[in-house]
């Protein structure tokens, strides 16, 4: 190898060194802070780690949040399970199946992902408020489940890359179209269903926006909305706020530690580069 490649390779290695360590530094930084005492987290100079680690810290946290936790969970898993099912039905009709207006339909489909959110949020809340749908956790689901746009097309994307051979072999053995989906479709877009279960999960368990609109009762909240409750306007406890903000981290890096194998391989196979 030339002196020039070695250059390079060691250059790229300093580069991606620094990038990480930019990138982890704001976690530690978390992570220490949520073990200090509350007048330490603002001393300036700042003290990167604590003088004496406070674990009660979390106590005081794991005491306020399980209620919080339980929802977000619970949205996230109704969310995920939902989008994974929906898009997957409604990509596999869009990407095999030969109906009247099949293009147009999905054309019309990708145009709704233009429309913000915000032009819709007052008519979306006056129907959820007739139909009794306030102060419930139906609007934080039911309406993402329905409309998947975005993961309906991955999916129409990596069914559209299987081979036709596959679903002529399973016609001729007599299979019905949802057995085809079902017993020889669906396994082949594992990575890709893993990519759509990890963007849902961290827009559902990111989601503050949704809970301070719909929900009043405080036993409905999320955990964001719990975090956001250790920041007041004259008063924060930013010690505790840092603890939260790291437990909540947590299952999002478990979750993308687990399905990394698959996260990759499923946007690439969609045609996305």
């Amino acid at each position: 190898m030339s002196i020039a490649r070695l250059g390079a390779k060691a250059l790229t290695y300093v580069v991606l060194v620094v990038l990480a360590v930019a990138f982890l530094l704001p976690l530690v930084w978390m992570l220490s802070s949520s073990l200090k005492p509350e007048a330490q987290v603002l001393t300036i100079p700042p003290d990167f780690f604590p003088n004496h680690p406070l674990w009660s810290n979390y106590a005081d946290v794991f005491d306020r949040i399980p209620t919080f936790v339980f929802n977000s969970v619970k949205l996230a898993a109704y969310n995920v399970i939902g989008i994974l099912v929906v898009s997957s039905m409604a990509g596999y009709a869009f990407a095999r199946l030969q109906f009247a207006g099949r293009d147009i339909a999905f054309m019309v489909l990708l145009a709704t992902s233009i429309i913000p959110g915000i032009a819709y949020l007052i008519p979306q809340y006056i129907v959820f408020r007739q139909i009794g749908w306030i102060d419930t956790h139906y609007p934080l689901w039911v309406p993402r489940v329905l409309t998947p746009v975005f993961a309906t097309f991955l999916m129409r994307q990596a069914f559209k890359t299987v081979p036709n051979e596959l679903e002529d072999a399973a016609k001729i053995d007599g299979a019905s179209t949802f057995g085809i989906y079902w017993r020889i479709m669906l396994p082949q877009t594992k990575p890709v269903l893993a990519a759509i279960a990890v963007f849902t999960f961290l827009e559902s368990w990111n989601d503050l926006f949704g809970p301070l609109i719909y929900l009043n009762s405080e036993n409905l909240q999320t955990l964001p909305v719990a975090l956001a409750q250790f920041q007041g306007e004259y008063f924060s406890q930013l010690s505790l706020l840092m603890a939260g903000a790291t437990v909540s981290v947590v299952p999002v890096i478990a979750v993308f530690l687990l399905a990394q194998r698959y996260f990759i391989q499923g946007i690439t196979m969609t045609g996305l580069k």
